[in-house]
């Protein structure tokens, strides 16, 4: 099974650094801003640490301690000039520190914000790409609400990491390995029992990480499943309330929920272990420096200055552990998406685009040689062969599950043969590239999708290629414009979400509309009318004419009606070509297509009783 199809088959142990390094690429255009965010985090560190040291040193004065040992600088930076107190001084030095260290936080701060937003942007890009490209058969076995997860809650989750995680998570470290070095070059001794309770911590840490890992996956497969139900319901609502489902589907959804605030409460006991236990740690070691320090205050060897720095770097060094709990939930999150995010992009996409080309002008000869296809196990079609002239309109009949509309998704590409050959004026599809091929083919879906916007674009499609007035004209053909006409506001009338302010006749007019306005040589149309009423029937079969006039055409139909007047028609049953010949001669025979017409027009002609 190809990686991705499923939100339960995790890859099996994916390494932080593997992701991270397959992350980069993302980051690497926005190097310069991660560098200015690293260099400031040592800046930043110093700026943090002096308001403690000003505050000792007017602490020892007020006391009169002895003062701990210094660097020159510093001592020469708290000598205040003549004519103002120690005091004053100090406090204007922790005005400015605290001023310029704002902003150096500032600075950086928008840095990463600017890089997490840049980095996410050409990720989303990416993968929204990656994704047009998958071939068709994912799409049919892979949920929509899962795949509308991956692109916007699991990416939207990788911001947090850089604002809250990665750079932050860096600057944190930092800070603590700071604020170490410089506790044991003020004292070593009473820095070794501070840190005393540091290993332990740091023995909770691990063993939290691996458990909040497993949790926050565990959450992301949970909201996929969310998402896919709420996707799912809303689709078809309209199956929902004819057939008295809402109370089942909600009892579905509570289910669903439940799992997913379930697995939300199992990370955030974790998360709330690992916060205490922090907060636990750095009491004990306050207490640990006020038991033992003040013993060395007692005895002359150290300030009181030199105690209050130590509990206050203290606090400063557990300040990020005890954040850690919350930026370590971020980046257990952001992995947990990173995961899942290139599990997609690890999806192989279509083959690469073939180099070939077709003919100019296309003639429009369309050749199946031997072609045989299946979904999975069970083939769907079996040897198929024929050819259709050039201008010559075909029909494929047979019962549902033969393999008509197979043919159509083959010729187009968006399925590949397994074995055999089409061809177009002789040359193989899988040698043309799709992009050229789609744009001699016009395929008129049964399942008419419309897009959001108005109906120039649904029937342009916004292609360049195609001018309003194709547009216009392509309408007038297939008498879309007697629909436009009643419309207020004509051919910008606004389509709602999948066409549901237009009937299912009005959206296969203007799927008809959308296909002339490619001006296509291969004409390819899935039961094009039926899902259309008698009268727009009418007006359709009228276009038809015109509308193949001089092109290929190869029709899909159950109504046997709509294609009584095509040059031939093939007869399919359990993927082989049974029958072909004209309407008459089909009938003549009295074999499959007979049995197939008599089922759908012996009610008919039977009298009422």
């Amino acid at each position: 099974m190809t990686p991705g199809y499923h939100d339960e088959e995790i890859l099996g142990k994916v390494y932080d650094s593997r992701l991270l390094r397959r992350l980069w690429p993302f980051l690497a255009r926005y190097r310069a801003l991660l560098l200015v965010s690293l260099v400031l985090i040592p800046l930043q560190a110093v700026f943090e640490a002096l308001p403690a040291r000003f505050f000792a040193v007017g602490l020892n004065h007020l006391s009169g301690s002895a003062p701990h040992n210094e660097s020159g600088w510093f001592l020469s930076l708290t000598q205040p000039p003549e004519g103002l107190s120690l005091l004053l001084w100090l406090a204007l030095l922790m005005l400015t520190v605290t001023v310029v260290s704002g902003l150096v936080e500032l600075v950086r701060w928008i840095g990463m914000a600017v890089m997490g937003q840049g980095a996410i942007r050409d990720l989303r890009r990416t993968l929204f790409h990656h994704v047009q490209r998958l071939p068709l058969s994912f799409f049919d076995r892979y949920p929509v609400g899962r795949l509308v997860t991956r692109l916007t809650n699991d990416v939207e989750t990788l911001s947090e990491m850089f604002t809250a995680g990665l750079v932050a998570l860096v600057g944190d470290l930092f800070r603590m390995g700071y604020f170490a070095y410089l506790l044991f070059a003020f004292d070593a001794k009473l820095a070794l029992v501070t840190m005393s309770v540091v290993p332990l911590l740091s023995v909770a840490a691990v063993i939290f990480r691996w458990k909040v890992r497993e949790a926050f996956r565990t959450v992301r497969v949970k909201i996929a499943r969310l998402n896919t139900h709420l996707q799912e319901t809303i689709s078809g609502m309209k199956v929902v309330q004819l057939f008295v489902r809402e109370d089942r589907n909600l009892e579905d959804f509570a289910a669903i929920n439940r799992e997913h605030r379930d697995a939300w409460f199992h990370s955030i006991r974790y998360d709330g272990l690992l916060f205490s236990t922090v907060d636990l740690a750095s009491n004990l070691t306050i207490a640990l420096i006020l038991w033992y320090g003040a013993g060395l205050v007692g005895h002359g060897a150290v300030g009181l200055g030199l105690l209050f720095i130590f509990v206050d770097y203290m606090q400063r060094f557990f300040r990020p552990l005890r954040d850690l709990s919350a930026k370590y939930s971020v980046m257990q999150s952001s992995m947990a998406s990173l995961e899942r995010i290139f599990e997609l992009l690890d999806v192989p996409a279509e083959s690469r685009e073939a180099k070939g080309a077709l003919p100019t002008p296309v003639r429009g000869e369309v050749v199946f040689d031997r072609v045989s296809f299946a979904y999975g196990d069970e083939p769907v079609l079996r040897d198929v062969s024929f050819r259709v002239a050039p201008g010559e309109r075909v029909a494929i009949v047979g019962p549902t599950g033969s393999g008509k509309t197979t043919m159509l998704k083959l010729l187009t590409r968006l399925y590949e043969v397994k074995s055999g050959s089409i061809r177009i004026d002789g040359v193989d599809v899988q040698a043309v590239a799709r992009s050229e091929l789609r744009r001699v083919l016009a395929f008129v879906l049964q399942d008419v999708f419309l897009f959001t916007g108005d109906l120039i674009y649904n029937i342009g499609l916004g292609r360049e290629d195609i001018s309003e007035s194709q547009v216009r004209q392509a309408a007038e053909v297939v008498h879309v414009d007697r629909l436009v006409r009643r419309l207020p506001d004509g051919y910008r009338q606004h389509v709602h979400e999948r066409g549901v302010n237009f009937s299912a006749g009005e959206r296969q007019l203007l799927s008809f509309a959308r296909a002339l306005a490619q001006r296509p040589q291969i004409l390819l149309l899935d039961e094009a009318t039926s899902n259309v009423d008698t009268e727009t029937e009418g007006l359709i079969q009228d276009a038809l004419h015109q509308l193949m006039a001089g092109k290929t055409a190869i029709v899909v139909a159950h109504r046997l009606s709509t294609i009584q007047g095509v040059d031939r028609i093939y007869v399919l049953h359990r993927g082989r070509i049974r029958e072909e010949g004209t309407h008459e001669e089909l009938l003549a025979r009295r074999g499959l297509y007979w049995r197939l017409y008599q089922l759908q027009y012996a009610a008919q002609a039977r009298p009422a009783a």
